[in-house]
């Protein structure tokens, strides 16, 4: 067998903490069984042995280590992080949509729509993109349930 690619050496400072993490049974069982992954890596353990111990696949181990090598420690607590975007409503747009979802519909109509407060916020010039997906104001206005325009 092969020599693995993503070796795990902790030092004592992350051995001592992955051993409370996982004795304090606090934690996701998902997290704690990544903990303990490293642990038994880090003992030298393989990846088939270490599936039987823990009951898990047999991919988990290697992606453990990977994410260990790229991560450290911080891979135990979550996955890799959510992807990073510019939230397209601030404070003051976010208000400004629950105002109009509250005001009357554009006439003609008996009620407002989200695809029509999506065109009437960028219309209005109230955010700072060319356009706004319905589902953003719907998921909006859903914490807003007295602004709901539906």
């Amino acid at each position: 067998m092969g020599r693995k690619k993503h070796v795990v050496d902790l030092s004592d400072e992350e051995r001592n903490e992955l051993k409370e993490f996982v004795s304090k049974g606090e934690h996701r069982a998902e997290a704690i069984t990544r903990a303990k992954i490293l642990l038994k890596v880090d003992e030298g353990l393989t990846d088939p042995t270490i599936c039987e111990h823990l009951d898990c696949s047999i991919a988990t181990p290697y992606r453990t280590r990977k994410a260990y090598s790229e991560r450290g420690l911080a891979a135990i607590h979550r996955r890799k992080p959510d992807r990073d975007y510019e939230p397209k409503l601030d404070g003051r747009a976010e208000a400004h949509l629950v105002a109009l979802a509250c005001s009357k519909p554009p006439e003609g109509r008996t009620r407002w729509r989200y695809t029509l407060l999506a065109d009437r916020l960028v219309t209005l010039e109230e955010i700072e993109f060319d356009s706004i997906s319905e589902e953003t104001v719907r998921q909006r206005l859903k914490k807003r349930p007295e602004a709901t325009p539906l």
